[in-house]
């Protein structure tokens, strides 16, 4: 597996770091990004960091978000890569979809997957700790405490922004506590250097609506959520799209 800023395109052509200058000076033409048909990367659901063979870490990520997203690209005629996590959801038709389990399994298809996009949407709720080491058979329940080691796992959205092509596009997704939320997602779109940060509240995850604002590298935006307060996901997913579309 290569590391951060080595992903090689795998569909032809050696890759190459891209510096940031050569990347903003291409964001500075006026012409949109995406076109009809343009290849959109989604990942979606969450991973399982296995700790034995039946028993794993996890988060309460429904996938529903990823999904929608899916959905409005394919409906606005992108060509869309679904990369989806574990989740008890059939994903529209009409979708090329590979799944995964595990942050390395997300962390390989990335690799092959994001050097031919046009832009990356990554919704996936990426454990951030895993097991150092994973029990190769179940590990018997026993008086006392049980201690598990957990390292880091790999930053996968920074991986993909060091190693982007100029006129790629990257959105990543920030959920925190509503008190955090607003600070949190300002300091990931800097230290990621990614083109915008989805900032959800806690309140987001298994919902089927969301109340979000879109931070920018040109500000914070908020979709039309009108007087009903927090937005359907699909209707979201609609907005996110055309924004995205829109972006020279």
């Amino acid at each position: 597996m290569e590391s951060c800023g080595e992903y090689r395109a795998r569909r032809g052509g050696k890759s190459k770091a891209i510096p940031a200058r050569a990347r903003n000076a291409n964001a500075a033409e006026s012409e949109p990004i995406l076109k009809p048909s343009s290849h959109i990367l989604i990942t979606a659901g969450p991973t399982h960091e296995p700790i034995d063979t039946v028993r794993y870490l996890a988060n309460r990520s429904s996938g529903r978000m990823g999904l929608a997203l899916a959905q409005a690209a394919r409906e606005a005629g992108h060509r869309v890569t679904l990369l989806l996590g574990p989740v008890p959801v059939e994903p529209p038709p009409g979708i090329d979809v590979h799944r995964f389990e595990t942050t390395a399994d997300l962390e390989r298809l990335l690799a092959f997957w994001f050097p031919t996009c046009d832009a990356l949407i990554m919704a996936a709720a990426v454990a951030d700790y895993r097991p150092v080491v994973r029990s190769p058979e179940k590990i018997p329940r026993r008086e006392g405490r049980l201690v598990i080691e957990l390292e880091a796992t790999p930053d996968l959205v920074a991986c993909c922004a060091a190693a982007r092509k100029p006129h790629q596009r990257i959105v990543a997704f920030a959920l925190e506590a509503p008190e955090m939320l607003p600070q949190a997602a300002l300091e990931k779109l800097k230290r990621k250097r990614v083109d915008a940060i989805v900032a959800n509240p806690l309140a987001t995850i298994g919902s089927d609506t969301v109340a979000a604002t879109l931070l920018t590298t040109r500000g914070p935006l908020s979709p039309p959520t009108g007087p009903a307060g927090p937005m359907d996901k699909r209707a979201f997913a609609r907005w996110l799209i055309r924004w995205l579309a829109e972006q020279s």
